[in-house]
C-alpha cells in the first residue's frame, strides 16, 4: 500500500503522524511511504531521518494526498485538507466528529475511509488509542492549570502545592477515567489539595485504597459538583463517553457561585466539552473568561509536547496501521473489532452511532458495508 504522511497544520500542532521509526517498519513490509517535507520539523525530527528510515519526501501536502491511498495523520481535516481526501481513501486520525458537526458533513462529503484513533474499542471496552494522549493531556491540564492560576494570566495569584504555612490549592477533578486519572497524579504529587469525582463508586475505592486518603473520592452528581466547584481554585474537566458529545456537567450558573480567578481546563474539548461555556481554543490564545472565571480549552493539548506525545502514540497506534496497509480497509476492519469500532465514515455513510445520534444524521452500521 502507499502511505502518506502530511505535515499537521493545526494551530500549534508539531506532532507527526509517524516518526522514522514507525515508517522504518511499514518500509519493511513492503509498503511505500511517502512524507511531506519538514513533516517531523515541530517534533524535532529532519527530513533525512524519514530517508534513512525509507520514506520519500515530496514538497507539498498535495503531492503526499495524490500518491498515497491512506493518510497517517494526528489531528482531524481543516479546510484546505478537505479537497485532497478522495474517495475511498483511508484517513487514520484522530476525528473526534462529535464535537463538531461541520466536520462530519464535510468528511462524509469526501467518500473517504475514516478510521478515527479515539473509537477505536478493544474486547475490554477500552480505548487502547486514546490512552497514550488521554495520558499526556491529564498531567498537563495540571501543569497548565497551575500557570493560569498565576496572576500574570488573570488567575488568584495562587501556587499549587502551597509552601509550609500556607495552603495549596483546592483542585477538583471531574471524571476518573485516564484523563483523571493522571491529572490527579500529578497534582497530588505537587502538593494540591485534591478531590476527584466520578459516577463509578468502584473507581472511587481504588483511587482511595491506592491514595490512602491523599485525594478525596466524591460520587459525581449535580448536587455535588455544584457544592464543589464554590470552593475549587482549579477544575479539570475529564469526562469521556465514546465516541458521543460530552455532557455538561458545569453549567453558566455554577459559574457564577466560582472564585474570581479560579480556572477551569476541559480536556472534554475535543468531544464538545464538560461546561456550558466551554469553547474550542488554540495554543496560540489558549484561554478566556466568563464570569470572572478563567477557561483553558485547548482542543489539542499534547500538541505542544510533540516529542513525548509522537512517540507516545506511535506505540499504540503503528500495529492497526501496519494490519490496515498489509490487508486493505475492509479485511482489516472485518477481522478486527478495534479497527471496525473505529471507522467512523464510510464512502459517505456515517456508521458511528453516537454521533449520528447527536447531529440527527442517517446511521449506518459498519457490518452493512464489510458485506
Amino acid at each position: 500500500m502507499i502511505i502518506g504522511i502530511p505535515k499537521e497544520i493545526k494551530n500549534h500542532e508539531y506532532r507527526v503522524g509517524m516518526p522514522p521509526s514507525g515508517v522504518e517498519v511499514l518500509v519493511a513490509a513492503g509498503h511505500t511511504v511517502y512524507v511531506e517535507t519538514k513533516a517531523g520539523e515541530g517534533t524535532g525530527i529532519p527530513d533525512k531521518d524519514f530517508e534513512v528510515a525509507g520514506a520519500k519526501i515530496l514538497p507539498k501536502a498535495k503531492d503526499v494526498f495524490d500518491k498515497s491511498e491512506m493518510i497517517i495523520k494526528i489531528k482531524e481535516p481543516l479546510d484546505p485538507e478537505f479537497s485532497l481526501l478522495r474517495k475511498e481513501q483511508i484517513l487514520f486520525t484522530y476525528l473526534h466528529l462529535a464535537g463538531d458537526e461541520k466536520l462530519t458533513h464535510r468528511l462524509l462529503e469526501t467518500n473517504c475511509i475514516g478510521i478515527a484513533y479515539e473509537t477505536m474499542e478493544d474486547e475490554k471496552g477500552e480505548l487502547p488509542l486514546l490512552v497514550p494522549m488521554s495520558e499526556v493531556a491529564g498531567r498537563l491540564a495540571i501543569v497548565e492549570g497551575a500557570k493560569y492560576m498565576q496572576k500574570t494570566f488573570g488567575g488568584r495569584g495562587i501556587f499549587l502545592g502551597g509552601v509550609p504555612g500556607v495552603k495549596p490549592a483546592k483542585v477538583l477533578i471531574l471524571g476518573a477515567g485516564v484523563v483523571g486519572k493522571h491529572a490527579a497524579q500529578m497534582a497530588v504529587g505537587l502538593g494540591a489539595e485534591v478531590t476527584i469525582m466520578t459516577r463509578n463508586v468502584d473507581r472511587l475505592r481504588e483511587l482511595d485504597l491506592a491514595y490512602q486518603g491523599r485525594l478525596k473520592t466524591i460520587k459525581l452528581t449535580p448536587w455535588n459538583i455544584r457544592d464543589a466547584v464554590k470552593d475549587a481554585d482549579l477544575v479539570i474537566c475529564g469526562i469521556l463517553m465514546t465516541g458521543a458529545k460530552a455532557p455538561w456537567v458545569i453549567t453558566r450558573d455554577m459559574l457564577k457561585t466560582m472564585k474570581k480567578g479560579a480556572v477551569i481546563v476541559d480536556v472534554s474539548i475535543d468531544q464538545g466539552g464538560c461546561c456550558e461555556t466551554s469553547k474550542p481554543t488554540s495554543h496560540s490564545e489558549p484561554i478566556y473568561e466568563v464570569d470572572g472565571v478563567i477557561h483553558y480549552c485547548v482542543a489539542n493539548m499534547p500538541g505542544c509536547v510533540p516529542r513525548t506525545s509522537t512517540f507516545a502514540l506511535t506505540n499504540e497506534t503503528l500495529p492497526y496501521a501496519l494490519e490496515l496497509a498489509n490487508k486493505g480497509w475492509k479485511k482489516a476492519c472485518k477481522e478486527s473489532k478495534m479497527l471496525r469500532t473505529g471507522l467512523n465514515v464510510c464512502m459517505g455513510k456515517l456508521t458511528c452511532k453516537p454521533v449520528a445520534d447527536v447531529f440527527k444524521i442517517p446511521y449506518t452500521p459498519a457490518e452493512q458495508l464489510l458485506k
